[in-house]
């Protein structure tokens, strides 16, 4: 099960690289959504795939889940999707300043000297 996860966690960063490389803004924002997903199945990888541990400790069990992998997903998942809806909020305020969402049309080509 790990080496599906793992074509899969790649296929994740693979697409997320890809949309935060292009020029358009929602593109990009995409993109750090599926970055984000691809590090919270990694971290879901990494704690391992048993499933049929507990994941809290009980008298008499001495197999459990490692509670710490969860922990840190469901930390991840709360700042990503913060991240997400501040993304958002700037990318249709800027949209709304500037009409636009070309990353090269956002950028300022006047010359200060």
């Amino acid at each position: 099960m790990e080496i599906i996860m793992s074509f899969v966690i790649g296929f994740l960063f693979m697409a997320a690289v890809y949309l935060m490389l292009s020029k358009s803004l929602l593109r990009i924002i995409i993109g750090t959504g599926l970055l984000s997903h691809g590090a919270h199945l990694l971290l879901l990888t990494m704690g391992g795939l048993d499933g049929d541990a507990p994941p809290v400790v009980s008298p008499g069990v001495t197999n459990y889940a490692d509670p710490l992998p969860q922990a840190l997903i469901l930390t991840a998942i709360v700042i990503s999707f913060g991240v997400t809806a501040f993304f958002l909020v700037l990318a249709y305020r800027s949209y709304q300043e500037l009409e636009t969402d070309n990353m090269n049309l956002m950028r300022g080509t006047e010359d200060y000297d």
